[in-house]
């Protein structure tokens, strides 16, 4: 399958692989709009319009939002108007300080609010605040009320209409590229779970396995976005054949995700069962050249070239067949040692699929479409819904309601020390805490070093730039380079994007003679913003990690008891990738990646606020081996008629049912834990005689291993490995119940103290 890009068939590849790299493609939209500014100020000799043009196309280029023609159409309008409320705003209460501080702080907190009605609104209501700090800019020049908000709009307005030309020419792009990234992501994530087959003597999985969530995250991360775009392009039912083909993409990468996240295995025991074999060599290589095919389907996908898959994968598994067959073959074959030959056979057809859904990707344009064509849509639809969501949010247990507390009292504080000290260029300390103030410590953080390092380097190479470029024209160019390279850089290094758009505003307000000015003011009140930010997030109603772990932890167990029950109900009816389906699947990765990331950042917070390190990222590995497990069964799933077999199966999913709806009631309510000792095992006494010895990929201190006789064993049928699974899974409920306790009780130490 082809997935044109550009309508110019003739370009060399090396300049459509510069053409597909997305931050080259944004950044020179940005710089078209920046000339075109540039050039009509030059032309028209004003240059006391360039200001405030350059900062309405670097607000509207903020705002953007990625969605078909006509939904960019509606947001370029909502995004004119909120504009419009923010400048004209600032100009009419500039003059009275309690009301724009009355202002300042009630709008602030009613943009954030505005992100429950979905992510764009987010975007553009973020844009919207930072467009009334850069109004303050043309207030301190004494400009009049209409001049200002203006040529603020006007530049805000050219920038929608490239923006609106761009994706006529380009339509599909933002989707090819975000589902090149999905495919990229998954290389890595690949690349990371080879490494858990390279025996060695006593292997320790568990830092690969921290590791691989982290990666998994990215991965699930890359999957909602390219969701949403493909969304923005699939309502009311018209897709063409061209998003046909981008959604059945976009459903292979989910299936071929499904299959990597899954696990059938303890990890050690490979490695010490075929410490002398080269069949786990076989098995890490066969993922390394899936990996590598993955970032060649991200390549075609990003260049519009057509996906030619590689024989190495093919090439591998003849490879693993045939030691498979060897190591079957020997004489000296006892019971352990063939167990673990059957879980390698169930590998081996995960990964014969996932090469097989690899491979259609050559000829994706020979099918009429997949069955399954429905998105679940997150959006609100109404003004009832988008009300109902707002009002939702309104409690003070909403992150974002938390948020928007935080931030408009630090605008309102930000606000108070420029009043307060009289400083002439203050409104940087708003737009300082607009950017730092994040909704958790680590992210406020981590920008905060960011911020004051792009600041110091952006006013160091602004002395000598001042003095290298002291005429209106190169500086003029300057600012038109410094603003393609802050938006190149803006989501990657947001040091060197503080850099660069610190070089841009010296250079802005050089325009009026003020360049050096302002370097000085420039570099305190990024230190005074800095500081409130901080500040805010420390002390007003603070999101510390270690408090909302329990809640994520709930979260991350009823998902994968809801991802369970829907894999079991398809083995009485068969396989379906329907939207239900598909819908537990993506929650239980979307709660397993949450609960990755807050444990991340509770590790940077401060040392008094993180608790139970060890538990945590224990709880970490379990949910995570949890996921891989019902991932295996999901990967496998296929009707199986014998009714024994589903009695058999059905008895032992009900108890673990019922252990994990009992293990959230506790973590939720903080009920008495029992034990590890005193919970029931009945899935191991059901299946005694009909499971091989297998356990899962952790260590458990409270579960003797089994004694199974040899002739006890089963062999490699599709009963065998779904019992094998749920006892994997079963297996886990001791250690999680006793890590519940042991967090209720830090819970219960911290209230009292």
């Amino acid at each position: 399958m082809s997935f044109s890009l550009p309508r110019f068939p003739t370009v060399p590849l090396t300049l459509r692989e510069y053409w597909a790299n997305h931050r080259i493609n944004d950044s020179l939209r940005v710089l078209i709009a920046l000339m075109g500014v540039a050039l009509y100020a030059s032309y028209a000799g004003r240059t006391d319009i360039v200001t405030p043009l350059v900062l309405g196309v670097i607000a509207s280029a903020l705002a953007e939002v990625d969605d078909h023609f006509w939904g960019r159409v509606r947001a370029l309008g909502v995004t004119l108007v909120c504009f419009t409320v923010a400048a004209f705003s600032v100009e009419l209460l500039y003059d009275t300080p309690w009301l724009f501080a009355l202002g300042l702080t009630v709008s602030s907190f009613g943009f954030i609010m505005l992100g429950a009605i979905g992510e764009r609104y987010g975007t553009i209501a973020f844009a919207s605040l930072l467009l009334a700090v850069y109004t303050m800019l043309g207030m301190e020049q004494g400009s009049d009320m209409w001049l200002q908000p203006m040529m603020l709009l006007s530049g805000a307005v050219w920038y929608g209409l490239l923006s609106l030309i761009w994706i006529v020419i380009w339509p599909h792009r933002p989707v090819q590229h975000r589902l090149a990234a999905v495919f990229r992501q998954t290389a890595t994530y690949m690349e990371t779970k080879s490494n858990l087959f390279h025996p060695v003597t006593e292997l320790v999985p568990q830092p690969t396995r921290i590791a691989a969530a982290n990666r998994n995250a990215q991965v699930v991360a890359a999957l909602n976005q390219a969701k949403a775009s493909l969304l923005a392009r699939a309502r009311r039912g018209r897709l063409t054949k061209r998003h046909q083909a981008l959604l059945q993409t976009y459903f292979i990468a989910q299936d071929i995700h499904e299959r990597v996240s899954s696990s059938h295995y303890r990890y050690q025991d490979l490695a010490a069962q075929f410490f002398h074999s080269d069949i786990l060599f076989r098995f890490e290589a066969l993922l390394n050249a899936q990996a590598s095919a993955c970032r060649d389907v991200a390549q075609a996908l990003s260049i519009g070239a057509r996906y030619q898959h590689p024989k190495a994968g093919q090439q591998a598994l003849l490879a693993i067949q045939q030691s498979m067959q060897y190591l079957l073959a020997e004489q000296t074959q006892d019971a352990s040692r063939m167990a673990l030959l059957h879980q390698l056979d169930f590998l081996y057809k995960n990964l014969e699929t996932v090469e097989e859904q690899l491979a259609s990707l050559s000829d994706l344009a020979a099918n009429d479409g997949t069955q399954e064509s429905e998105l679940a849509d997150p959006d609100a639809r109404s003004l009832g819904e988008m009300v109902y969501r707002i009002r939702r949010q309104m409690t003070v247990k909403s992150l974002r309601f938390r948020h928007a507390v935080r931030l408009s009292l630090s605008l309102l504080a930000g606000y108070g020390v420029i009043q307060g000290l009289s400083l002439e260029h203050g409104f940087w300390i708003l737009m300082t805490i607009q950017f730092v103030c994040q909704t958790n410590y680590s992210a406020t953080r981590n920008k905060l070093k960011e911020r004051i390092l792009g600041t110091v380097g952006g006013l160091l190479l602004g002395v000598p730039a001042l003095y290298l470029f002291p005429d209106p024209s190169s500086q003029l160019a300057l600012m038109v380079i410094t603003g393609v390279l802050f938006f190149a850089f803006r989501t990657v290094q947001y040091t060197l994007a503080t850099l660069f758009i610190t070089l841009l505003v010296l250079m802005c307000f050089s325009q009026f003679g003020q360049g050096f000015a302002v370097i000085l003011p420039r570099l305190g009140d990024t230190v005074i913003g800095c500081l409130i930010a901080v500040a805010a997030v420390r002390y007003v109603l603070p999101d510390w990690q270690a408090h909302r772990l329990r809640g994520i932890m709930t979260e991350a167990l009823q998902a994968n008891r809801d991802y369970l029950a829907h894999v079991i109900a398809q083995y009485r009816v068969g396989k379906r990738d329907n939207l239900a389906y598909r819908i537990a699947r993506r929650h239980a990765h979307n709660a397993d990646a949450e609960l990755t990331t807050a444990i991340s950042n509770m590790l940077v917070e401060p040392g008094r606020y993180r608790t139970n390190i060890e538990e945590t990222f224990r709880f970490l590995c379990l949910n995570n081996a949890m996921l891989s497990y019902i991932s295996a069964l999901g990967a496998h799933r296929r009707r199986m008629d014998d009714e024994v077999n589903h009695q058999k199966m059905a008895q032992l999913h009900r108890d673990i049912h019922q252990s994990l709806n009992t293990l959230t009631e506790r973590l939720r309510r903080e009920l008495p834990t029992e034990q590890p000792t005193q919970v029931a095992s009945t899935g191991d006494k059901t299946l005694s005689g009909d499971l091989a010895d297998t356990h899962p990929d952790v260590v458990y201190h409270d579960t003797p291993e089994p004694n199974v006789a040899a002739h006890d064993r089963v062999d490699n049928t599709p009963l065998s490995m779904v019992l094998q699974q749920l006892t994997l899974i079963q297996r886990m409920i001791p250690e999680l119940n006793m890590l519940t306790a042991t967090l209720r009780q830090q819970a219960l130490k911290q209230s009292r103290t």
